[in-house]
């Protein structure tokens, strides 16, 4: 937590200890869990996880549990048709099936994004708490209440719980394929723009906004960026500072209780061309990825509209009185949102961080086609239709 308040020392202690969680960044820390059960006297466990991340570290895990005679289950997400592990309902029935038979006071998620998002939906479901184990620093969602999952077809991000601990071992976590961490880098990446989508948003339609939060995601970026070599490198401490980055901007959500500074036109780019390959039946592509990827597209873009006559060319339904209200709103603070933008680095300088830690920075390394793309700048803002972000003032108002 001492990062957190250096990096908004007003927050008070009481705010910090809503958001309070038993947490371990260190060389072995996967050793500590079984220590951790002992101390809240818990009996009954299941150890989520894939066929992947159970011989990284949920062997591990059900080993030392059962060593100290804790009674373990394990349940390993299956995978779709296209062999992915996805959070669907098939996964999360999977999972609660499986709690039900078994009976478990506590949920252990030993994995990454997606074996997380199935967990911790499934842990407010049956009303019990999990701990998180992550096998590779790749999301910042290991410690969010928020679960993104796919119903129908469709990305929705559903309210759930968040972990009472995380014990993120970083003799795992350094050991981490590269484009895992790559995709770390490339989530906090998009933070460049999620943060300046929530400040428009504020500015323009009276989304609720928090300086505090926003500087705990702010700091939390720019430590990754002044650490690139050392996380492409995957060093002890480079990954320390990702892992610790991604965990902050969790915590920032927490805080806030939304997504907002995590969470801007980048992710519902990502979000969008995930379900049109759900829709495909196309193997799908890391979530860091996608973000890094779309944060270039969506820099590129605002620069663009910062530097042309946007809020001169603004066209507003006569009848719709909130389009009139966010079109006066940003001709009237037209400057302010221009010295924003101009804190977004550019598509160069965005490209090159994330080549530089081996992630990819082109929608056609992704296999996204340039039909795709279009569309989804088009339309990906009906992803979250309660966020008004740069990306739908422009659909909507040009």
């Amino acid at each position: 937590m001492s990062r957190i308040k250096q990096a908004a020392p007003d927050l008070d202690e009481s705010t910090l200890k809503s958001i309070e969680m038993d947490l371990l960044i260190e060389n072995g820390a996967i050793h500590h869990v079984a220590g951790y059960l002992e101390k809240r006297a818990i009996r009954n466990v299941i150890i989520v996880a894939d066929a992947i991340t159970y011989e990284i570290a949920g062997k591990t895990l059900q080993e030392s549990i059962d060593h100290v005679g804790i009674s373990s289950h394990v349940t390993l997400i299956k995978p779709n048709a296209q062999g992915d592990v996805i959070a669907d309902e098939a996964s999360i029935i999977q999972l609660v099936i499986d709690i039900q038979q078994v009976s478990p006071e506590l949920i252990i998620a030993a994995g990454s994004g997606t074996v997380h998002d199935v967990s911790r939906f499934a842990a407010y479901t049956t009303g019990i708490p999990f701990v998180s184990v992550p096998t590779a620093p790749s999301v910042d969602g290991f410690n969010s209440k928020g679960a993104p999952i796919i119903l129908r077809g469709e990305k929705k991000t559903i309210q759930a719980i968040g972990p009472d601990a995380i014990f993120a071992d970083l003799a795992i976590l350094t050991q981490a394929p590269r484009t895992m961490v790559a995709a770390g880098f490339g989530d906090m990446i998009g933070k460049y723009t999620s943060l300046f989508d929530w400040k428009f948003g504020s500015i323009v339609a009276g989304e609720p906004y928090s300086v505090a939060v926003a500087d705990i995601t702010r700091n939390a970026l720019i430590s990754c960026v002044e650490q690139v070599e050392s996380i492409a490198a995957r060093e002890e401490e480079g990954i320390r500072t990702l892992i610790s980055s991604l965990i902050e901007s969790g915590l920032a959500m927490l805080l806030f209780g939304q997504s907002h500074s995590a969470s801007g036109a980048e992710h519902h780019l990502s979000h969008y061309w995930e379900m049109e390959y759900i829709s495909l039946g196309k193997r799908q592509l890391l979530h860091g990825a996608k973000v890094g990827v779309a944060c270039i597209q969506i820099s590129q873009l605002y620069h663009q509209l910062a530097e042309s006559s946007f809020a001169e060319q603004l066209h507003v339904d006569a009848t719709d009185e909130d389009q009139q209200e966010r079109a006066a709103a940003i001709q009237s603070h037209w400057t302010e949102i221009q010295q924003e933008v101009a804190n977004i680095p550019d598509a160069k300088v965005l490209a090159n961080l994330l080549q530089q830690v081996g992630g990819p920075t082109l929608p056609s390394e992704l296999g996204i086609e340039p039909e795709l793309l279009n569309r989804s700048l088009q339309e990906a803002h009906h992803v979250r239709m309660n966020r008004f972000t740069l990306l739908r003032a422009r659909n909507e108002l040009l």
